[in-house]
Formats: structure tokens, C-alpha cells, sequence
């Protein structure tokens, strides 16, 4: 190991003990604080905002879990920040799923089962849903090596694929490509009656424990439901190497939204969870700290402090944002999705905010599509680009759009 890999090692390996000198507490301003669309006042709520994001579970590095794969890695620092931060995205659409926004965690205070259940679904072990072995596994299919850096687009690719395995939840997952939000195709998936492929992988117990998600009881008619609750990823391309000034206003607005389930990106190579901001700065839950894998105590209880951060949140400016991002957001009922599209329609109104995507009703004819054909468009090396880097909407030429659907026709045969 060479000085510049030594020392990287190093970094990516301190732990928030070592470095709880750099955090601050919330300035003292007039500004609102938006957590995840909600409002709070710094004078007036500051133990309600720590209790809010202390709420939030948060992920990191963790070290001495079962190799992935059974030979592979037992320690995801310096490759995993990503991975985690999309676990973290994640888990906020199975809090809002399964306990509420309002749901808070205080410690030493004993939690509902399906907290537990949604904790359990991320637990650092191959038969977990949203596990860094699952996510690191599946994610070959997206031509990512074991120990491999993610971008936005591919961790939301993968999330989806590992969603259609968690029949409690019974997600509806749609990964919006090409800028574009497309009603129709949501409602489509939303209003589907089909039970979710992922049925017969859902164990039965003995007991009355959840196990990974999901309990013995599900049946067929919780998941035939009128309206599957949605979420809604949206990898975005900011900019070419910084972010756009003209974005910024919009995207403060993502935070304003109830629906909102925060943003995925950071800077090049180490990834943040974003979860509101204050003025014009980004507040966010960094995976980048190791610790020790956790598992459950003999009485089968399993300690959850360490997976929630419990000192106040990350700040950075929002100009220091790598233009690369996901935005995510989740809709329970269709009455949210109505919402949520009202409200990006009035977005476009406001001046100086220039919309990050386009909201259509029908899919334009000479887009291609994600989802019958399994492509990751914008994560493979475009034009010069890096791995995950979208290509902004504007760039996409109708030859490029042709050149794209065909070479990856012939690919699939």
C-alpha cells in the first residue's frame, strides 16, 4: 500500500467519535429548517429538529459482518457509501410505509414490532432485503464488481430489483430516466393487481416475530390493494462538473414537499443522504464512520442505537453539491401522488426556479423504456462522461436517443 492509498484508507476509516470536534450545532437564523417537509424554527424547535433527524435511520460503514457471497468482503469502507446511502433513502420510504412521518425514535424507549421489522430488512446479513451483501450481489447484474462504487442511478436500479422481494411492504418502485416523470406509466404500475413476484421468498416462522420485513401472515388481499404505495426515484444530472445555479431553488422546493424523501449524492466519490436544508446549506447523514457489525443479543433483541445518529446533522453548502443526484419521494395513497403532481406543476410557476425534470402525462413517443427493456441509460460512459453521469435532457439529441435504443436491442439479442 502506497502513501496515497494509506491515507485514504485512513479517511475513509475515521469515526464520528474522532471527528465529533468539526460539528456544529443549527446557526442562529431566521431561516426555516426543512426536514423532509417539515418546517421547523431554530428558536423555537431546535430539540424537535434533532429529534427529527436522530428519527432518521442512518446507516454507515460497518466492519466483521458475514463475507457477501461467502468469500467476498466483511467490511464496507471506502467502497460502500452509496450502497448505504441508498439503504438510506430506502428506509425512509419503509418508516413512512410502515410507521408514519410523525413516528420518532427517543432512546431507551421500547419501539413498535415494525420498527423492528423495517430495521431487520438492513441488517448486514445475505437473507435481509435491503442488505449490503443483497445490494452488492445484485448489483453485478448491473455490471458493478463486489466492492465497486455506485452511483445514484445504479443503487436505485438495484433498490427496485430487491423491492419486488419484500411482499410486506408491497412496494411500487418506478426509476424515472431521461428527466422525465411519466403519470401514466405510474398509475399503471400503482393500480396494478398483481401480487408481487417476490411472494414465495417470504418465510414462514413459528413465532410471531417479523422476519426481514415480513410477516407469516401476508396474504393475497393485503396485496391486492387498490393503490400500491409508490416510490418514486429520479436520477438527475445537475450540471456538467458543478451544479447549476439555476437548480438550486427547485431543489430546496423537493424538501418542502411532504412526499419528500430526501436526495442521494454528495460529492465525487463520497456519498451523503440529504434530508433538508437551512439558507443555502444542505443538511445530511454521512455513512462514511465504521463500526461493528450488529447482531442480535441471545434474548433475540438486537441493539438499534448505532443506527441512529444522535448529534446534530451535517451541513454543506449547496454549491459544493456534485451534480450528480437521485431525488426520491413517496406517495402512500394516489391521493399523494395527485398531491405531488399539483405541486410540481405550480414549481414550474416559480420564478427563477428552473425545473430538474419534466412532468408529462404520456411517455413521448421516441423515449426509450427503462422498464420493459432494462437498460440503465446514463451510467455507462456517454460522450465522456463518468460512471453516473446523466446526460441532461438537453443534451439528448433524437440520433442519440436512436443510437442508444438500438445498441442496446442488439445487446439484448
Amino acid at each position: 500500500m502506497n502513501i496515497c492509498d494509506f491515507s485514504f484508507f485512513f479517511l475513509a476509516t475515521l469515526t464520528y467519535d474522532t471527528l465529533r470536534f468539526e460539528y456544529e450545532d443549527f446557526p442562529e437564523t431566521k431561516e426555516p429548517v426543512w426536514i423532509l417537509g417539515r418546517k421547523y424554527s431554530v428558536f423555537t424547535e431546535k430539540e424537535e429538529i434533532l429529534l427529527d433527524v436522530t428519527s432518521r435511520l442512518w446507516f454507515t460503514y460497518r466492519k466483521n459482518f458475514p463475507a457477501i457471497g461467502g468469500t467476498g468482503p466483511t467490511s464496507d469502507t471506502g467502497w460502500g457509501c452509496m450502497l448505504r446511502c441508498g439503504q438510506m433513502i430506502f428506509a425512509q420510504a419503509l418508516v413512512c410505509r410502515h410507521l408514519g412521518r410523525d413516528w420518532r425514535w427517543i432512546k431507551g424507549k421500547r419501539q413498535m414490532d415494525d420498527y423492528f421489522n423495517v430495521l431487520n430488512a438492513f441488517i448486514d446479513k445475505k437473507d435481509s432485503y435491503y442488505s449490503i451483501h443483497q445490494i452488492a450481489q445484485m448489483g453485478v447484474g448491473e455490471g458493478k464488481s463486489i466492492g465497486q462504487w455506485y452511483g445514484p442511478n445504479t443503487v436505485a436500479q438495484v433498490l427496485k430489483k430487491l423491492a419486488t422481494f419484500d411482499t410486506w411492504s408491497s412496494l411500487a418502485v418506478h426509476i424515472a430516466m431521461d428527466n422525465t416523470v411519466v403519470m401514466e406509466e405510474i398509475r399503471r404500475l400503482c393500480q396494478s393487481n398483481v401480487p408481487c413476484a417476490g411472494a414465495a421468498a417470504c418465510p414462514a416462522l413459528e413465532s410471531d416475530v417479523l422476519y426481514n420485513g415480513c410477516p407469516e401472515d401476508v396474504g393475497l388481499r393485503e396485496r391486492l390493494t387498490p393503490w400500491k404505495p409508490l416510490v418514486l426515484l429520479i436520477p438527475l444530472r445537475l450540471g456538467l462538473t458543478e451544479i447549476n445555479e439555476a437548480y438550486i431553488e427547485t431543489l430546496k422546493h423537493c424538501f418542502m414537499m411532504p412526499q419528500s424523501l430526501g436526495v442521494i449524492g454528495g460529492k465525487p466519490n463520497s456519498a451523503h443522504y440529504f434530508i433538508g436544508y437551512v439558507g443555502e446549506e444542505l443538511i445530511y447523514l454521512d455513512p462514511h464512520t465504521t463500526q461493528p457489525a450488529v447482531e442480535p443479543s441471545e434474548s433475540g433483541c438486537l441493539p438499534d442505537e448505532s443506527f441512529h445518529c444522535q448529534h446534530p446533522p451535517c451541513r454543506m453548502s449547496i454549491a459544493e453539491l456534485d451534480p450528480s443526484i437521485a431525488v426520491g419521494f413517496f406517495c402512500n395513497t394516489e391521493a399523494d401522488f395527485n398531491d405531488w403532481c399539483q405541486q410540481i406543476k405550480k414549481l414550474s410557476l416559480v420564478r427563477g426556479a428552473l425545473p430538474m425534470f419534466e412532468l408529462v402525462e404520456r411517455q413521448p413517443s421516441h423515449f426509450s423504456n427503462p422498464d420493459v427493456l432494462n437498460l440503465t441509460p446514463g451510467e455507462a460512459t456517454q460522450g465522456g462522461r463518468a460512471e453516473g453521469e446523466l446526460v441532461p435532457l438537453g443534451f439528448w439529441t433524437s440520433s442519440m436517443f436512436l443510437f442508444h435504443l438500438e445498441f442496446n436491442l442488439a445487446f439484448l439479442g
